[in-house]
């Protein structure tokens, strides 16, 4: 073997066995590893805050920035960087003898081809799938590059020696590589006591990569104590839209009962629990077809108004939903969940709240304008005004760009941290939020709680470089990945090109990282259910939300629906990021927009095919918890065309293969020596 140069900064080894309280940086450099830094042009600016959390508060001359060119942008802490454009860097932090690094990707054209081969002993080996000439390769442990002695071995493949640093528990190596003018995909390495892991058993739920998420909503879940339910009951409020009396006491029930240990799911994700109206608001006329519901009075209604069962509108933010239960309710359903070694992360609102609220009628101007200088007015506009539309009359969107306003706000949503012990956040409507309100909340939280472990998931529509403006250390750790789900529908559903869901897998890894936690969904509350677009039901083109008031929408085609349907679940539970169900797509629940996506959930009564469509949800979620290369392996392409995509994901030399058929003939992949039956799939472990 003959040992390779790498083009790296000089960094200081960091040791993690000090006894001594950590100061802000050091408690950056053991933190998960910190975004890198992507350059999209010859000139990129950042903010610092993005990356170290907290920097603010030092001040300028007593912080070193090697290892590229930059100036300082105005008074904040921002910078302007500019770098060759073929040149891994490293931006490197000291601070009274801390340091922190953060990669810098040039912005260079993004490839697939790097994975883990072996590990032994303190060594790992690694490997590009075609041969390629003098790799530049960057090593962090942690936070911080490191320099530690890499070998090429005569098969043409790379033995890295871990750095000599003492650190017990999880710990995480990464590498980054660029050749031939190509940036390939990041390797990311668990550690445990400065070993890989090779051991499911050695992960637990504060694991990231390990999660599988589960949504639901908590009026529409299960009713474990009748005696907080408390209908609207009034001819304005059909029945479906009024409360069903879901609440905290049955989600802790099938806890215990053991419907998600069964299922296999590790998060849980509550909808809003913060007090919302006890009054009914909305409007919705039913202009067309007769509405399918009665009224409580059994008549035909014109229209319905809303009550606030989906918790969206909150009027009391920082106290809990009285129908959902107390808050001991609330503590005994979380505490049950870690005894059960399961997160739960809470849906939380900012972008606006209920008109009603004292808070509002408290501070009137803290709402955006709800009419432009043009004189139109502001509702809905999501990407026109973005930052400042309001969703709806009764909920303005609050002006988050003010100090005055976002300090209390994100105080709020610590609050929830504070007083109840959750595990991150999912947050609603992010990209209508400023990113000064993410800057500020995340600060905080790393700042008055540095041991907690807080994972928190945003809700953003828009193409890539948007929804990954948000995911950054000093702002979200992942997002909603909306364009492989809407791609992902389209392909199965509408019989689009697998290349054009290749090109976006291959995208989002490029974007995101090799190795995000971006969540794969099968659904939401906000979207008709799939089986019954894949089957006919509903069709494409209607109004899905209209469909759902005016017929009861079964599946269609079941012939072919629920093996589409599984299909979606196969990419999501297959490809890097974090897998999602919405409550009720485990076994391919039909229906059409909301609310006809929000039924109550069924424990039973299953169909036949539902029966055999949820126990094959069960076997991959078994199958994605149980195996590291779907929790950590490198995705590699393998083939594609038309109907069928093919990858593997590798892990230390480990391999699974998945291979996916969309169309309704078998089909051959000769590269492979395969035949895939119609609308199926393959996963094989190598």
């Amino acid at each position: 073997m003959k040992k390779i140069a790498l083009y790296l900064m000089a960094a200081m080894a960091f040791c993690a066995c000090s006894k001594q309280p950590l100061s802000l940086l050091e408690q950056t450099a053991q933190a998960d590893p910190i975004q890198p830094v992507h350059l999209t042009g010859d000139t990129t600016r950042i903010f610092l805050t993005d990356y170290f959390p907290g920097l603010t508060d030092y001040q300028w001359d007593s912080v070193k920035v090697c290892g590229l060119d930059y100036r300082q942008y105005g008074d904040e802490a921002d910078l302007v960087l500019s770098a060759e454009s073929a040149v891994l860097h490293t931006l490197t932090f000291y601070k009274d003898g801390d340091c922190i690094s953060v990669p810098v990707l040039p912005n260079l054209s993004h490839t697939n081809g790097l994975c883990t081969v072996s590990t032994e002993n303190n060594k790992v080996t690694f490997a590009f799938n075609e041969p390629c000439s003098a790799p530049q390769l960057s090593v962090y442990w942690q936070n911080v590059a490191v320099q530690p002695e890499i070998e090429a071995t005569v098969d043409g493949a790379y033995c890295l020696t871990l750095p000599d640093i003492r650190h017990k528990g999880r710990s995480y190596l990464r590498i980054y590589a660029l050749a031939d003018d190509q940036l390939y995909n990041d390797l990311l390495i668990p550690l445990q006591d400065m070993r890989p892991v090779t051991d499911v058993a050695q992960l637990n739920r504060h694991d990231n990569h390990t999660q599988v998420l589960y949504s639901l909503m908590v009026d529409r879940f299960y009713d474990g104590n009748p005696a907080n339910n408390q209908k609207l009951h009034i001819p304005e409020v059909l029945d479906i839209v009024d409360y069903q009396g879901g609440d905290f006491a049955g989600i802790k029930k099938k806890i215990e009962e053991g419907f998600f240990e069964d299922l296999g799911i590790t998060t849980i994700w509550i909808s809003p629990i913060s007090q919302n109206p006890f009054d009914a608001w909305g409007y919705y006329a039913f202009d067309g077809e007769p509405c399918r519901y009665k009224d409580i009075n059994g008549n035909q209604p014109s229209y319905t108004k809303f009550s606030g069962y989906h918790g969206y509108w909150p009027i009391y933010i920082k106290s809990v939903e009285q129908r959902f239960g107390t808050e001991n309710d609330l503590r005994r359903l979380l505490s049950t969940a870690h005894k059960h070694e399961m997160n739960v992360i809470l849906d939380y609102v900012a972008n606006h709240m209920h008109i009603a609220s004292p808070t509002l009628q408290e501070h009137p101007d803290w709402i955006t304008d709800s009419v432009l200088p043009d004189g139109r007015r502001n509702f809905e506009l999501w990407d026109e005004a973005r930052l400042t539309t309001w969703f709806d009359v009764h909920i303005p969107t609050l002006d988050l760009e003010r100090p005055e306003v976002y300090n209390p706000m994100t105080d709020s949503a610590l609050y929830w941290l504070e007083n109840f012990d959750f595990d991150g956040f999912r947050h609603d409507a992010c990209k209508h939020i400023p990113e000064c309100y993410w800057r500020a909340l995340t600060k905080k939280i790393k700042t008055r709680m540095p041991d907690r472990k807080v994972w928190m998931i945003g809700e953003t529509y828009g193409d890539p470089a948007l929804i990954s403006s948000y995911v950054k250390t000093g702002m979200l750790n992942a997002q909603f990945d909306f364009n492989i789900y809407h791609t992902a529908i389209d392909v199965f559903g509408r019989d689009r090109s697998m290349q054009d869901l290749a090109r976006t897998i291959e995208e989002s890894l490029a974007v995101y990282g090799a190795h995000h936690t971006m969540g794969n969904i099968s659904g939401n509350h906000d979207k008709a259910r799939f089986v019954s677009l894949a089957g006919g039901a509903l069709s494409w083109d209607e109004d899905s939300k209209e469909a759902g008031w005016t017929r009861e929408i079964g599946v269609g085609n079941t012939a072919t629906a629920y093996k589409k349907a599984l299909l979606l679940n196969v990419v999501n539970f297959t490809i890097p990021g974090v897998p999602c169900i919405y409550q009720g797509d485990e076994y391919a629940q039909a229906g059409a927009n909301d609310p006809d996506n929000r039924h109550m959930m069924r424990f039973s009564g299953y169909n036949e095919e539902e029966s055999a469509f949820l126990a094959q949800i069960k076997e991959l979620v078994s199958l994605r918890r149980n195996n590291l290369c779907l929790i950590y392996g490198d995705y590699i392409p393998l083939y594609v065309t038309d109907d069928v995509l093919c990858f593997k994901r590798v892990y230390m030399g480990e391999e699974i293969l998945v291979a996916i058929n969309k169309s309704e003939a078998p089909q051959l992949v000769p590269a492979l020596n395969i035949e895939i039956e119609p609308l199926s799939y393959i996963i094989q472990s190598k």
